[in-house]
């Protein structure tokens, strides 16, 4: 274990940038890239270790870790804006499409607009409730439902007769 520890005592600019290369493995392979803190850290580690291998820092541990610091705050403020700027303004347009929307099932409970019920579906409990745009405030059991649009978890529902153009009975 001492010649472990003495071997990177004696090699710190190689510890720095073999630590900066696994913070940044890390941040890829389990993050997705993510967490943009690790990218910095990992780059201010890999830039402290370059820069004592160039002899600009000693290798000791206390300028080892001000440097990783330091390095880390400069890189974060000097690529914070641009990969701010990358992310875009506006939240991502939500994909209204789906497989499930079409679906025709008979419903087995009454559903009401603030009221709306649960069926099982491929192994899920969905939430059934009335679409919006059904203009009815109240469904009956028995009655064939074709899916109108689908949330996580969530079925909005309308009477099949609605859906294909018929007036809603009053």
């Amino acid at each position: 274990m001492d010649t472990i520890i003495s071997y990177i005592d004696q090699h710190q600019g190689e510890f720095w940038i073999a630590f900066g290369f696994t913070v940044l493995v890390v941040e890829v392979l389990f993050f997705g890239m993510t967490t943009i803190v690790l990218m910095f850290s990992g780059l201010g580690a890999l830039i402290t270790g370059l820069l004592m291998l160039a002899g600009v820092l000693p290798a000791t541990w206390l300028a080892g870790i001000a440097g990783f610091g330091i390095n880390s705050a400069i890189i974060t403020a000097i690529l914070w804006k641009p990969l701010r700027r990358l992310q875009g303004k506006r939240a991502p347009v939500r994909d209204k499409s789906s497989d499930l929307i079409g679906l025709e099932f008979v419903l087995e409970q009454d559903i009401k607009a603030l009221q709306p019920g649960n069926i099982r579906y491929s192994g899920i409990n969905w939430r059934v409730e009335i679409d919006p745009e059904a203009g009815v405030d109240l469904i009956v059991a028995g009655q064939r439902v074709i899916v109108a649009s689908v949330d996580v978890g969530i079925f909005r529902i309308k009477p099949l007769s609605t859906a294909l153009g018929e007036k809603p009975a009053a």
